[in-house]
């Protein structure tokens, strides 16, 4: 352990006159989001649509999720990424899709997932009034 130089002031005392160097955390530029809590999408190149529930300004999921996709399709990470209740001809599920794959859906369609009472009231003008209290 390095002795203390009593010269020099201690670096973590209050008035200490030495400087640290600045760190760059190399934060991404901010993304803006296209759509909002509520609105209902579809995404551009899958055959499903959803009410979106939660937005990340930039990827927020698992590094195996993501090297799951296949590299060619791959989106980029620093874009907002969209929590969707999701729905296809087949079943209800949760999605999770970046900006570029999602387009408005403009079939003036309900969702008809089971979970959209539960954070969801009324559905006007093509989307949902998120509920000021949750119901579980």
């Amino acid at each position: 352990m390095p002795r203390h130089d009593p010269t020099r002031p201690d670096p973590i005392s209050p008035g200490s006159m030495r400087t640290v160097p600045s760190i760059s955390l190399g934060a991404p530029a901010i993304a803006h989001a296209r759509f909002s809590i509520g609105d209902v999408v579809r995404h551009r190149m899958f055959d499903f649509r959803g009410v979106i529930f939660d937005v990340d300004p930039v990827f927020a999921n698992t590094d195996e999720w993501y090297d799951a996709i296949p590299e060619g399709v791959r989106p980029e990470k620093d874009q907002p990424f969209y929590h969707l209740l999701a729905e296809n001809m087949e079943s209800s599920y949760v999605a999770y899709v970046s900006q570029q794959n999602l387009i408005p859906d403009d079939s003036d369609e309900p969702i008809e997932h089971p979970a959209i009472p539960g954070l969801f009231g009324d559905f006007t003008d093509g989307r949902y009034a998120l509920r000021r209290e949750h119901r579980h």
